[in-house]
């Protein structure tokens, strides 16, 4: 006798997991770390926490019209560095600059580059 199990799943959504600053810091530090140099995806990142503050208090808190910032803002759009900030300051963030650490990287014969 064969057991079939059917499996319900459903679509993750980051942004029913937001619930506070804490949480957003931490997430948005995550999503900076994995996006490397893909601007789409920090924006998306940042479309995701506009969603769970709610888009149109963002937008008015921002200055921003709420069209235009969920467009910027759905990984598809091309936000300014401008309209990066003022979500960022919106949501009562800080951007944080820091230096990487250099790594000294070793070729086949063992000798550092």
């Amino acid at each position: 006798m064969e057991l079939i199990v059917t499996l319900k799943t459903s679509k993750w959504d980051s942004a029913e997991h937001l619930r506070s600053k804490e949480d957003i810091a931490f997430y948005l530090e995550a999503c900076l770390e994995e996006a490397g140099d893909d601007a789409a995806f920090i924006a998306k990142a940042l479309g995701n926490v506009a969603r769970a503050k709610g888009m149109t208090q963002l937008a008015m808190d921002a200055g921003l019209g709420r069209e235009s910032l969920y467009k910027s803002l759905s990984g598809d759009g091309n936000p300014s560095f401008a309209t990066i900030v003022k979500v960022i300051h919106s949501l009562g963030m800080r951007l944080h600059i820091e230096p990487i650490p250099e790594v000294a990287y070793r070729d086949s014969s063992g000798r550092s580059t």
